[in-house]
């Protein structure tokens, strides 16, 4: 096995969060093709997947009263509300048809306890349980990580950071993910925070060539 293999992870590359979809990202589509260029750069093609039951404790119809955008408490944690999105078993969740994902890449679920949000493609919002990612990738001697995907701001920002905290070499594509921007400078302000904490920010062509 090689000793120093690297991983591509895509990050939520699925119906709803597309154009079209119930938690659309602007743009969000602008990904796909560049994911596919840089898919046969990689040993390892890694993507995660929002997998939520229906009546997840994150959506906004679960709470009355309340609306997409609001702040609650869910057992313990601040929750932001979202509309209802990749619900198990909906095309909303399905993976979007022109993302080339290889035939031996790995899938990761996240979101799945209805009690508990799950940006993060490692833990859940507060870390109480493990999709097993780090374990897995320690089992192939990966320690590189190129992570892409949607949204920059949340999913594709706490992969990062959780890839660092568990002592992957992360590097986050930056025209390969878009964010939600619930504020304008949201998506800066993940690329900034993730740098900070010690991500290196490249882009597509810069990994392929």
């Amino acid at each position: 096995m090689p000793i120093h293999m690297k991983a591509l992870i895509i990050v939520d590359v699925q119906n709803d969060f597309l154009p079209g979809g119930n938690l659309a990202v602007a743009s969000g589509d602008e990904v796909i093709s560049v994911i596919n260029r840089l898919i046969p750069a990689f040993d390892q093609v890694i993507a995660t997947q929002d997998f939520h039951p229906a009546g997840h404790g994150s959506f906004a119809s679960s709470h009355k009263g309340h609306k997409p955008g609001e702040v609650i408490d869910l057992n313990g944690l601040d929750q932001i509300l979202w509309p209802d999105h990749c619900v198990q078993g909906t095309e909303g969740a399905a993976f979007h048809k022109d993302l080339q994902l290889p035939e031996r890449s790995k899938v990761f679920q996240k979101g799945t306890d209805p009690g508990i949000d799950s940006y993060s493609g490692f833990f859940d919002n507060g870390h109480r349980k493990s999709t097993g990612l780090a374990d897995y990738l320690r089992g192939q001697g990966i320690k590189d990580l190129y992570i892409t995907g949607l949204a920059a701001d949340y999913c594709v920002k706490f992969t990062v950071l959780d890839a660092l905290k568990e002592g992957f070499n992360t590097t986050l594509i930056t025209d390969a993910t878009r964010g939600v921007n619930l504020q304008p400078e949201d998506t800066a302000n993940a690329l900034r925070e993730v740098e900070e904490a010690g991500a290196s920010l490249s882009t597509s062509e810069a990994i392929i060539s």
